[in-house]
This record gives structure tokens, sequence and C-alpha cells, in this order.
């Protein structure tokens, strides 16, 4: 198991990405905390996964805007735990409304959560990891924020681009000893995704060199890789992960 005796934190962790990240990092061998804002009855069912099969895990309720909850979050992580070995960084929300429909709350939340989020996250978690000279930081940005392939979600893309720009960053910052990388997924089929038109996800689909969404599974065994010792040597790296998308 490539993640014995490590203990991970997984924002938005109750569904989706984060979900498949934490029950993944659980079968290697992790304790995991998985956190969620609103989502309490799927958190505490991740939690029940993974004690099934004989890991630890906990679910703390924090939203990543707020740096309190953050700061108390990993305090509670700490005291449990005694430990942060390696943050993920997946929490993230979208509101896809035309350009000229967008509004200023709409732009200050998507920020306030992909964006400054990730950025409270890793301050405090790179504390703890500061004291034990080690630790894996891995941010999940998004194509969109390399190309701009969905104008209609203009401050999502915006986000991811600055959680790409944070990535190279942080792992200038807290080297030698906290690695930090990022993984850029395509289309995924999660819950976010459910919703829209058959029609626009066949279109999408055709784009794909794979001819298909990404299980999230698929995204969570990068983050695997990332957070083990086979990328001992992987640092400021942004990892694309789109079955080819042209």
């Amino acid at each position: 198991m490539r993640l014995r005796n490590k203990v991970a934190l997984i924002t938005g962790s109750s569904r989706g990405i984060g979900k498949a990240i934490a029950l993944l990092f659980a079968r290697e061998g992790a304790k995991v905390i998985v956190n969620y804002c609103n989502s309490q009855e799927q958190a505490h069912n991740v939690v029940k996964k993974i004690n099934d099969f004989g890991s630890q895990a906990i679910a703390i309720k924090c939203d990543v805007s707020k740096e309190k909850e953050v700061e108390l979050m990993f305090k509670k992580a700490i005291k449990i735990f005694g430990k942060i070995d390696i943050l993920v960084n997946n929490a993230g929300i979208v509101f896809d409304v035309p350009f000229n429909k967008r509004t200023i709350a709409q732009w200050k939340r998507t920020l306030e959560v992909n964006l400054i989020g990730v950025f409270l996250t890793s301050k405090y978690a790179s504390e703890y990891m500061k004291k034990q000279k080690s630790g894996r930081i891995i941010n999940i940005s998004s194509t969109n924020g390399i190309n701009c392939w969905h104008p209609d979600s203009i401050d999502y893309s915006s986000s991811k681009a600055g959680v790409i720009n944070l990535t190279k960053s942080l792992a200038m910052e807290l080297s030698p000893n906290i690695l930090v990388n990022c993984i850029a997924p395509g289309w995924v089929d999660t819950e976010m995704n459910k919703n829209l038109p058959k029609s626009y996800i066949k279109e999408e689909t055709e784009k794909i060199f794979l001819k298909r969404f990404a299980k999230p599974e698929e995204i969570g065994r990068v983050a695997v890789f990332l957070a083990s010792d086979d990328a001992s040597y992987i640092n400021g790296s942004v990892i694309v992960v789109d079955g080819g998308y042209q």
C-alpha cells in the first residue's frame, strides 16, 4: 500500500472526484479526513465506506473560503490524527451562466471557494508540514484553467487558472520538503455535470479522443500517484487528464 500510515485531508470529498480520491487513498493505507460544506449525509457515507474496509476516517464540516473554519478544521484533524501528510484541494463550485447575465456575487463566491479556499487550506496545512519537514499538496484545477473552452463558465475558468499559478508559486515557496502539484481534469462523469443538456454532452464527447467522460477514479489514481513516493521528484507540475480533447 503506497500511502500506509499517511494522513490525508481532502476538501470537498463527500462526492465526485473528492470522494473517489478519499476512497482510493484509504485503500492505499491512508487515514482520511473527509471535508464537506453541505453534504453531511454523503460525507458520513464516505467515512462509513472507508471504515468498512479497514481504514480510518472522519468527516469535518468546513467552508474552505472562511479562514476561521479552516483553522479549526486543521486543529481538529491534528488533535485526532497527530499530523497532516497530504492535502488535496478539490472543493469547487461553478455557475453556468452566460457572460452578460453573470453577477458580481457569483464571481466572488466562485473565487472564494475555488481559489481563496486553496490558499487558506494550503496556508494552514503547510504550517504543520513544515514542522514535519515533509508533505504533499495536490490541487485540482481544470483544463478550463489552461484553455478557454467554455466561456459560459468564465469565472470558474479564471479561478482554475489561478489555481495553476498558485500551484507553481507554492511549489517554489514551500520547497524543498513540501511538494505541490496540480491535476487538470477535462470532462468527468460527476454529479456536477449530470444536469448538462444531453445534446451538449454528446457534442463534447465527440471532441474527446477516447469518446467518453472520465470516471472520477481515473482522476483519483493520478492523485494517488502524486501523493506517493513514486512522484518524489515531481514539483510545481500540472498533469492534464482529459482523454485527449480538441
